[in-house]
């Protein structure tokens, strides 16, 4: 108890003190009576004595207190109240003051946030300023008090920095309490409740604004305050519906002249008698409209009223078209949606250039705001970092002086862009991109005869006649195995039908590198045969003649050894001369279409899609000839092309074969017609 009186005498003896020094100016009186004091119970007493001399100030006029917290500002860099005590002060004003008197006691709080941002006052008032502002945006009302609310507003942006988590709208939540009332009787149409003179008249037609446009009108409010929705299939046919319809309307309704305007917007003051001030001639402005049936032809009128709707369908197509961080996978646009809110976009901003006055240069105004917007949305989706200026010359370390040094590393993309300018790739690694740059055609470098890493069939199966740790090659599983895939490529023998059964894999590839061996023999023996005919002048065509025959039976003696003649005669003469030329022979002579054939048959493959899935290609495939060639033509073409060089089953017979399973019957006739 005793502590208690105490404390209240120290009080009103500071009162007293403050009151002094406040109407003289003279805060070394109010320090120097402080001195002798503990820091603690002065502070206390000093802050409770500046609220009770508060409230014999009221009644006074702003300056003075304004006077008054500059007052108590002082005192804080002295040290004598705590570092909250200007703000308690403000809070108690605004909470006593009427709304008036406290938007113009505001400009005080405005014109010093350079003070409130010191480091004494910014961490300890920065939440009292916070709900200080929340209080007074509670008193106020949004349509009538949207100034004072945007003053409040402004205010804190500039109090708080960037990254101030309590002033940003994080997860992207909407205002869905902002709810727009509207309604009527459905049975009456607009235009029956109208005066005639109000019917809109659009030079030669008449437009009539019913209660179905109306309602279609409003109920767009719905979506502007809630986007999400449109990412329902059901709400977005509706949206669509309606969009379209107040669209139109705008666009076929245009705006009068100016002497007409004025004088329906001075019938809407007489119609609204709540807004109208009785004695002002100011004209006002209001955020939020009134959703009357009968006021809809004039707002549409109003070239406010009409920006308010476009901007509020540009908003929104921004925030659908836009990546947000928060957004779930669900919510996102298909092509035909995208297509569509990309010329309602272009039909907005042509309305909005169309709308009086200086309707161009405000669409370019909206432009450039929509755009900057997109940085703050980048922003936010990076979570928000933190803004720092720049280091001053001399505030650079030795550390940063080395990384300004270093040679900064180009984008990747600008690297990509100039290879491709190039018609090359970019693999990211300089030996990988100049190994893939060789050659620009994957097929074509897969063809080249550096990559036929094939042995030729001679020169493999005389390999068997080594031997290899006291036993032939021909025993070995790994040889024997290339053997038989050399054999099964390149020799007719493989597939000959025998009268001998073969019981052991070595046996068998013996007996295949004895003929391979005798036949490399005999091909070696005729070529000298040859040369030498060609080079002895001297000799008979008897004497030639007879040795041909020597030759020839001595050849088919041996072949009779291991083969029934008819094993012989069912063995090509090409096989004797170079594998590749047989080959190559076989495959132009059977598999190859001619260029006269593939323009025509390319030309008649309309459905070209269902014969590419036909002959094995990939959708990725099929799209790839789709977008390198313009023409179905050209596509067929490519593709029939690509078929022949790449596939061994490819042949004219298997494509008609084919084509005739298809269906494609006018193909098939055209193919057999040319040679």
């Amino acid at each position: 108890m005793t502590e208690k009186l105490g404390f209240e005498g120290l009080r009103a003896k500071y009162k007293d003190v403050l009151s002094k020094a406040f109407s003289t100016n003279n805060i070394d009186l109010l320090d120097s009576f402080s001195k002798n004091t503990n820091e603690i119970d002065r502070k206390a007493a000093m802050d409770q004595a500046f609220r009770d001399k508060l409230l014999e100030l009221l009644v006074e006029d702003p300056d003075t207190l304004e006077n008054y917290v500059s007052f108590c500002i002082d005192s804080c860099r002295r040290q004598m109240v705590t570092a909250t005590m200007p703000v308690v002060l403000l809070g108690d004003i605004f909470d006593a003051l009427t709304l008036n008197k406290c938007e113009k006691m505001f400009s005080y709080v405005e014109n010093g946030v350079s003070i409130w941002k010191e480091e004494l006052f910014f961490v300890a008032c920065k939440n009292n300023l916070l709900r200080m502002c929340n209080d007074l945006l509670r008193r106020l009302s949004r349509s009538q008090n949207t100034v004072f609310c945007g003053r409040i507003l402004l205010f804190l942006a500039k109090f708080f920095p960037f990254s101030e988590r309590s002033g940003l709208n994080i997860v992207s939540e909407f205002n869905l309490e902002n709810v727009t009332e509207f309604g009527g009787e459905s049975s009456s149409t607009l235009k029956d409740s109208l005066d005639e003179e109000m019917v809109v008249d659009n030079e030669k037609s008449k437009l009539s604004i019913d209660y179905n446009l109306y309602c279609r009108f409003w109920s767009l409010q719905d979506f502007f305050r809630n986007p999400n929705t449109c990412y329902n299939k059901i709400q977005w046919k509706t949206f669509v519906a309606h969009s379209g319809s107040v669209l139109s309307a705008f666009a076929s309704y245009k705006l009068e002249a100016v002497e007409l305007q004025k004088s329906k917007l001075n019938r809407l003051r007489a119609v609204n008698v709540e807004v109208e001030i009785p004695g002002s001639k100011e004209q006002h402005y209001f955020a939020k409209f009134l959703t009357n049936q009968k006021l809809l032809e004039l707002q549409l009128s109003d070239s406010n009223f009409r920006r308010c709707v476009l901007i509020q369908f540009l908003i929104l197509f921004q925030y659908l078209t836009s990546t947000v961080k928060f957004k779930m996978e669900t919510q996102e646009l298909k092509s035909d949606q995208a297509d569509w809110v990309k010329d309602t976009t272009a039909l907005v901003y042509r309305l909005l250039s169309e709308t009086p006055p200086n309707g161009k240069t405000f669409a370019e105004c909206v432009k450039n705001i929509l755009k900057r917007e997109e940085h703050w949305n980048g922003w936010k989706n990076d979570g928000c970092p933190e803004f720092q200026k720049p280091k001053q010359p001399a505030q650079i370390d030795a550390g940063d002086e080395i990384k300004k040094t270093r040679k900064r590393r180009r984008p990747v993309g600008d690297i990509v862009k100039e290879y491709e300018g190039q018609n090359k790739s970019y693999m990211g690694n300089n030996d990988l991109t100049k190994l893939w740059n060789k050659c620009p055609d994957n097929l074509a470098a897969c063809r080249t005869k550096e990559r036929d890493f094939m042995p030729s069939l001679e020169s493999y199966m005389l390999s068997g006649l080594e031997t290899v740790g006291g036993k032939r090659r021909t025993a070995c599983g790994g040889w024997g195995w290339r053997a038989l895939r050399l054999l099964a490529r390149r020799s007719p023998h493989f597939f000959i039908h025998t009268n001998n059964p073969i019981e052991r894999l070595p046996e068998y590839l013996d007996t295949m590198v004895e003929r391979v061996s005798r036949e490399v023999a005999a091909n070696a023996a005729a070529a000298i045969n040859g040369q030498s005919s060609k080079n002895s002048s001297d000799k008979t065509p008897k004497q030639d003649s007879n040795e041909e025959e020597i030759t020839e039976e001595q050849m088919e003696a041996d072949l009779i050894k291991d083969e029934d003649a008819t094993d012989i005669e069912q063995v090509p003469d090409s096989t004797h001369a170079g594998e590749e030329d047989y080959d190559k022979n076989t495959r132009s002579r059977v598999t190859m279409i001619t260029t006269a054939q593939l323009d025509v048959v390319s030309s008649k493959l309309s459905d070209w899609k269902k014969l590419a899935s036909k002959l094995g290609y990939k959708p990725d495939e099929i799209q790839f000839f789709e977008s390198e060639n313009a023409t179905d033509s050209a596509r067929a073409k490519n593709m029939l092309q690509l078929w022949f060089d790449d596939d061994e089953d490819a042949s004219v017979e298997n494509l008609l074969y084919i084509m005739e399973g298809l269906k494609m019957q006018e193909a098939c006739d055209a193919l057999k017609n040319v040679k």
